[in-house]
């Protein structure tokens, strides 16, 4: 389905949402003269290449080529298309968006539209919301609650309600005409149960609403309340919802995340809202699941370290040890914290308080320690030669994970190779060849078509033309964004239509449309485009063009070429590439003899 929206609206909802307001929740940025500056998140970046500028309302890195408008960092930073960009920055500011044309084949299929889902869920968060304050439904909800010493404010927070166990859910949608009862059940809150009979999916259970990190509700997380069926289910996985690539209390954490640099991770809904209720606000939690790559690579967008908190007993100290390796290869520095045994961290906290909390996260176990001292236990308590193996090889996993992500140096891979030689037996020529062998196998699992990839978009190099033709192009397109009081002269010499470079033709077209209905501004030029490939393009040109100056000068030599090329080509004398190249190669040396200082086209 084809989405368009009218100009106005994109404009509207652009000037809504600063860019440096939206660059900072993700990343940590400086001032730097009038510019801000920050660690890219599109490239490894080791020093600060992305620079926002809060005149222009663009960003650009140096490094990558990454730039563009607030849209284009969205739509790159959260892998979203345009519209989908368009509609977070909107819900952010509070902007309803409407539609202006919606185009759909006939047999195109019947897509569920994810805002739709979200609306749905919101709607129903707001159903749980009022049960848990009805005097009669919500009592058991309540006293557990207190039990638990969650307050008033986290509740209210959290929007935590309560799933009631008389199908109140189907029961409203029905009697409210603008809840489509089909809905329901493409959220997964609602079950046929036979014959067209639906049900609530949820009954008699706390339900805690999951949000992305734009604040959309995406699906629920329910704990029973009368010990019937299993403590805790989730959504079912729809277009909004994947647990395994969701986590709950992201929208509430990254800002402290994205200051703090590291993100504290437990396992339970109430030790994440527990934790935000004593002010560690840097806590997230996973969803009943496994630590998984999905998890590491929504969190790598916004932390540095991670620090996992996980219950002391054996099946948490067995979660823990899983996540490790999925950490290590995504090249984010783990560490391990656990809370002393019988406790989870909600009880801990509400035991010893904010400070101690505090305590066993900065004092967390640095990853190779936590393997070591596992490594140690088992071949101190008398294993089985089994047991000693499976014990050898986890830990070589471990380092060759660290090695192949670049986690760990040549002289500290030494000193580890030297200590499991001493322990095991083995030589240290033998445990460094398992350890290029495990790394040419990851190498290969990451190469397979089906690997995870990075969520983050990538700058695509765009090929913007050879030649002095295609330069000559590049110098009108760098002049105007820069100088759009020039566009008077120019669109009285040059058509989009000269532009015949694939990709600057498509600037050029919009560029002029721009310039040509009063709008001058970088900012606005940007809001036009949908594509990452353009918006990236168009910032690059426009520094380029900054850096260079000279505006009047550089834009009559290259009309001058433009013009003259194409004359020659309608006459027939230009008829080769390399005829098309001496061409260009003698109108700009005319041009530069005529006025010296136009060298900065060629």
């Amino acid at each position: 389905m084809a989405v368009s929206f009218d100009h106005s609206i994109v404009s509207r909802v652009q000037q809504a949402n600063d860019i440096v307001d939206i660059v900072s929740e993700h990343i940590s940025l400086a001032r730097k003269g009038r510019e801000m500056v920050g660690l890219c998140p599109f490239h490894d970046d080791q020093r600060p290449s992305l620079y926002v500028n809060p005149t222009k309302q663009i960003f650009k890195c140096f490094a990558c080529g990454a730039g563009g408008s607030v849209f284009t960092f969205v739509q790159m930073r959260e892998n979203l298309t345009f519209p989908q960009a368009l509609q977070r920055l909107a819900e952010r500011a509070g902007i309803k968006l409407k539609p202006v044309r919606q185009n759909k084949t006939a047999d195109a299929p019947a897509d569920v539209d994810p805002n739709m889902l979200a609306k749905v869920n919101m709607w129903a968060a707001k159903c749980f919301a009022k049960n848990l304050t009805d005097e009669q439904k919500g009592e058991t909800a309540r006293k557990y609650l207190v039990e638990r010493q969650i307050n008033e404010e986290s509740i209210k927070k959290w929007m935590i309600g309560l799933a009631a166990s008389d199908n109140s859910l189907v029961e409203r949608a029905r009697s409210q005409k603008n809840v489509p009862i089909d809905l329901l059940v493409k959220a997964g809150l609602a079950a046929d149960t036979g014959g067209g009979n639906l049900s609530d999916k949820f009954t008699n259970r706390l339900m805690f609403p999951i949000a992305d990190v734009s604040g959309r509700i995406i699906g629920f997380g329910g704990r029973t309340l009368d010990g019937s069926g299993a403590k805790y289910i989730n959504s079912p996985t729809t277009v909004l919802f994947d647990k395994s690539n969701s986590m709950f209390g992201l929208e509430q954490a990254r800002h402290k995340i994205v200051s703090t640099g590291t993100v504290v991770i437990v396992e339970g809904y109430t030790d994440c809202i527990m934790a935000h209720q004593f002010g560690c606000t840097n806590v997230v939690a996973t969803l009943g699941t496994s630590f998984t790559a999905g998890h590491s690579r929504i969190l790598k967008r916004y932390a540095k370290k991670i620090v996992l908190l996980f219950d002391s007993d054996t099946a948490g100290i067995e979660a823990a040890n899983r996540a490790l390796e999925i950490c290590l290869l995504q090249r984010i520095d783990i560490k391990l914290a656990s809370v002393p045994e019988g406790k989870d961290p909600c009880d801990f906290l509400l035991a010893a308080g904010k400070e101690r909390f505090e305590e066993l996260i900065d004092n967390a176990t640095d990853v190779f320690e936590f393997k070591w001292k596992r490594l140690k236990k088992t071949f101190g308590s008398g294993g089985t030669l089994i047991d000693n193996k499976a014990a050898i090889e986890e830990f070589m996993q471990a380092i060759a994970a660290a090695v192949r992500a670049g986690n760990l140096q040549a002289v500290d891979r030494g000193v580890i190779v030297n200590r499991l030689s001493k322990i095991t037996g083995l030589e240290a020529r033998q445990i460094n060849l398992e350890l290029d062998r495990r790394q040419k196998t990851m190498a290969k699992t990451a190469n397979y078509p089906g690997a995870a990839k990075m969520e983050n978009q990538k700058v695509q190099r765009l090929d913007l033309g050879d030649g002095l033709a295609a330069t000559a192009q590049r110098e009108i397109l760098e002049v105007l964004l820069n100088e759009p009081k020039l566009f008077e002269e120019v669109k009285q010499k040059i058509t989009p239509e000269a532009f015949d470079v694939p990709i600057l033709g498509k600037i050029a077209s919009v560029l002029f449309e721009t310039l040509g209905g009063g709008e001058t501004s970088l900012s606005a030029v940007l809001a036009r485009i949908e594509s990452v490939e353009l918006g990236n393009a168009i910032a690059g040109l426009a520094q380029a063009g900054e850096e260079k100056g000279n505006f009047n000068l550089r834009l009559s030599g290259a009309i001058e070429v433009m013009q003259r090329r194409q004359s020659q080509k309608k006459k027939g004398e230009i008829k080769s590439t390399k005829d098309q190249k001496q061409f260009l190669r003698n109108a700009c040396e005319t041009a530069s003899k005529r006025n010296p200082h136009n060298i900065g086209m060629v």
